[in-house]
């Protein structure tokens, strides 16, 4: 199960810092609480590397591309309707994705809407580890604060760095999942730290953001199990819409419940480990620059990213089986999260289910590795359309198609060294003669370890081709333009990182309260 060798990030400069929960009678100082840990990391003034500069813009236009392309699917449709009710008249605010950047809204809307947007289509960043997350779930909320705020490109680039800094360390040493709490829980503090980051906030006002979104924000992982709805895509919107509001709240003098993590009736007592928890969150230490975002990686198909390698891998072993009907049996050897997740192991009969939403056979690894095997392709529309999932070739192979959890792709999960993590599985196709097809495959290609890593001009190709017939060529060129300037850019010049699309091409939301 080899891959690449390639030198890891350096972590010479975190700080593991323990975390658990005290009883009141201890009188946990703020100065050895979590959130103000986290809380120094952001309003330490640490400039942005050259290369997480790069990565930063990199992730910009992958938002943009996955944004505008569901800019007329249902709820981004219903996001962007709500969003439109709340124009900041006369007044600076945020721009919203295919709106006329001259038409500015409440940066807490705005976020709802091109959070939505950019969550939509399950196609773009992710980090994974204890827990799952999309860091570039950070970008619409903290982009926003700054466009309607008067922050420049600098500005921005820091609150990211913070942004993706502070999610990522989270998502490292604190399981979500195994509680059923969805992993907006770590998004929401981290988005709050890098608007605080973003708007230079002191010290205390952001601990008290922090602790105020994080307390807002846990909810549970239902909405990604069973059949499986559009609040899928909505939920890291809501949470970076909670973020906005906690920081506007703290910025007034409002205070939050303390301390969230670490507190006798706090989050980690009732909703994760309990009073035996004991997590060790690594942080930055003073001066230290913000790397985080090196550590993530993109993806290159449209669909849960634990599926990425495995859509790659039936790519190339579809190649060798020129008869559907003689698959015997197709068997996924991957780890724990994979199994019970996205595999059989999650023991959803909707996975199996041809007419299941988009949103379920986005979750379901049976489907999406059929249609992979069969295809050798992956097409953000063309794999999910119902008459592709209940072709009666597809529905035969994909009952065939189950998981089982391989301790050493979990341990391999799991493992904090670069060159050995991986995602992906070991999988055994039997032919109806007894005829076994074996192939592995650890991370995707795009991956910044597989075989094809994902640079800026990957980015760039990904955002022409998810735009094209969307938005015009012109368009295409001033975004790219602009965004690549983001160091140089002035407050007024952040309105461009929006994308305009012709008004007539904007489907209409339905009405509802506002």
């Amino acid at each position: 199960m080899g891959q690449p060798q390639m030198k890891p990030q350096d972590q010479s400069g975190l700080v593991n810092h323990n975390v658990r929960v005290h009883p009141e009678k201890d009188l946990l100082q703020k100065k050895d609480q979590l959130a103000w840990k986290m809380a120094e990391v952001a309003s330490d003034s640490v400039g942005v590397d050259a290369d997480t500069t790069d990565m930063i813009i990199n992730r910009i236009i992958d938002n943009a591309s996955v944004a505008l392309a569901s800019v007329n699917r249902g709820p981004v449709t219903t996001a962007r309707a709500q969003a439109l009710d709340h124009a900041r008249s006369g007044k600076r605010g945020a721009t919203i994705f295919g709106v006329s950047s001259k038409k500015q809204f409440s940066a807490e809307w705005a976020t709802w809407a091109n959070g939505t947007a950019v969550r939509e289509l399950d196609f773009h960043d992710t980090f994974l580890a204890a827990d799952y997350s999309h860091p570039a779930d950070n970008i619409p909320a903290i982009l926003a604060v700054a466009q309607q705020t008067g922050k420049d490109g600098a500005a921005l680039l820091r609150g990211l760095a913070t942004g993706y800094e502070l999610h990522v360390n989270l998502v490292k040493a604190i399981c979500l999942h195994k509680h059923k709490i969805d992993h907006i829980a770590h998004l929401a503090p981290a988005a709050a730290a890098g608007i605080g980051t973003l708007m230079g906030l002191d010290t205390d006002t952001i601990y008290q953001s922090i602790q105020q979104a994080l307390h807002v924000s846990c909810t549970t992982r239902q909405s990604r199990k069973g059949q499986i709805s559009s609040w899928k895509a909505f939920a890291p919107a809501h949470a970076g819409k909670l973020a906005v509001e906690a920081v506007d709240r703290c910025m007034r003098g409002e205070g939050a419940p303390s301390p969230i993590y670490e507190g006798e009736d706090s989050v980690i007592a009732w909703m994760l480990d309990g009073k035996d928890a004991n997590y060790n969150v690594p942080l930055p230490g003073k001066g230290q620059p913000k790397r985080a975002i090196l550590e993530t990686y993109t993806k290159e198909h449209s669909a849960e990213y634990q599926s990425q390698a495995l859509i790659d891998l039936a790519a190339r072993m579809g190649k060798k089986i020129t008869d559907w009907s003689r698959v015997k049996d197709v068997l996924i050897h991957t780890s724990h999260h994979t199994h019970y997740v996205i595999g059989t192991g999650a023991n959803d009969p909707q996975k199996m289910d041809p007419t299941a939403s988009r949103e379920t056979l986005d979750h379901s690894i049976m489907y999406i590795f059929a249609v992979a095997l069969q295809d050798g392709t992956w097409h953000h529309v063309k794999s999910y359309d119902p008459a592709r999932a209940q072709r009666p070739d597809t529905v035969a192979l994909w009952q065939k198609i189950r998981t089982v959890e391989d301790k050493e792709w979990t341990a391999r999960y799991h493992s904090p060294d670069p060159n050995v993590k991986a995602f992906g599985g070991k999988v055994e196709i039997t032919l109806d003669d007894g005829t076994k097809i074996v192939d592995e495959l650890g991370v995707a290609n795009a991956h910044p370890f597989g075989a094809k890593p994902f640079t800026r001009p990957d980015y760039i190709r990904k955002f022409m081709t998810l735009t094209e017939g969307i938005v015009d060529a012109a368009e295409q060129k001033r975004f790219l333009d602009t965004v690549q300037k983001l160091p140089n850019l002035s407050a007024d010049d952040l309105f461009g990182l929006n994308v305009e699309i012709p008004e007539a091409n904007l489907l209409v939301g339905k009405k509802g309260l506002f």
